[in-house]
């Protein structure tokens, strides 16, 4: 099952979460929910910033990943969702060729971090999310030994 959170201007000039809140508050994370997020921030017809390089829609989203750690889990990988939030957590460059470019060292702390911390998240939930996790660190650019995840059980 799919949701967009529709994020707007006020919202992010507020870091108000509300709009996740509602949508995450009542999810019932043993099933297979994909979230992705629709953002909706005017910008000047000749500003070249992609969203993820304005400051107000990055802290807006380091405030959301503060609260739903675990978010990345759910979300649509195979639209690129993920690699969109991961951009507005960690430091890169975007090129209109390659596209987004992450700092190599940032992202290994971004996905290592995400590891730890989603993997002790499952287990207190009681949910069976290991390979799902493993693929999301695949989706990143990262193979992980089956051993680490074994150690996190």
């Amino acid at each position: 099952m799919s949701q967009s959170i529709t994020v707007g201007a006020p919202h992010l000039q507020t870091l108000d979460l509300t709009v996740a809140h509602a949508t995450l508050k009542d999810a019932n994370w043993q099933d297979d929910l994909l979230f992705s997020f629709a953002i909706d921030y005017p910008r000047e017809e000749n500003d070249p910033r992609e969203l993820s390089e304005v400051p107000e829609v990055r802290l807006w989203f380091i405030r959301l990943d503060s609260h739903y750690p675990w978010l990345p889990l759910f979300l649509d990988i195979e639209s690129g969702e993920l690699g969109r939030y991961a951009a507005m957590l960690v430091p890169h460059q975007f090129s209109p060729l390659d596209g987004i470019r992450y700092n190599p060292e940032a992202l290994e702390i971004f996905v290592m971090g995400k590891v730890f911390t989603i993997a002790r998240w499952l287990k207190e939930n009681q949910i069976d999310g290991i390979e799902k996790l493993k693929l999301m660190v695949r989706s990143l650019g990262y193979e992980l030994d089956d051993g680490l995840f074994e150690l996190l059980r």
